[in-house]
């Protein structure tokens, strides 16, 4: 049926929730799986820093090494969670994209026929404010997408 299944992470609870999930579907079925993680474009709007309320390129650059270090614990996780069910996994950590534009472009680049995420299921405005990585990959993926909550 799937034969390789993309799984998304960002490390929180919920994420491991999606993780696991779709871990236990690829053992079930055979698929090969790819484990990604993005970090999105820092926020320049978002420090407090000598210039006000914009972000100075040390700020930014805190930012996506934070990111990296964190993307990689992450993926050095997830690829444990995928051994210890021997199930082959590989990673990718995507740097300086929106979450559902990355999880799209690599389920295209790399040929996966199933995405698997968590969705945080907010509704109203909570989701206004937030906005949905989710809706954003249902919205625009080429492939079935499974969405655990």
């Amino acid at each position: 049926m799937y034969t390789h299944i993309l799984i998304a992470t960002d490390g929180s609870e919920l994420a491991q929730k999606g993780l696991d999930h779709g871990l236990s579907l690829a053992k079930g079925i055979g698929a090969k799986v790819t484990i990604m993680n993005v970090t999105e474009p820092a926020p320049i709007f978002a420090s407090a820093g000598m210039y006000g309320p914009v972000a100075t390129a040390e700020d930014i650059v805190s930012y996506q090494k934070a990111g990296e270090e964190y993307g990689a614990k992450v993926l050095k996780a997830a690829r444990a969670d995928a051994g210890k069910l021997g199930v082959n996994a590989e990673t990718i950590r995507v740097e300086e994209m929106w979450a559902a534009e990355a999880i799209n472009q690599i389920a295209h680049d790399r040929g996966c026929d199933l995405i698997v995420m968590a969705s945080h299921g907010r509704r109203g405005i909570g989701r206004l404010i937030l906005g949905s990585q989710t809706i954003e990959v249902l919205t625009n993926s080429k492939v079935p997408v499974l969405v655990v909550r």
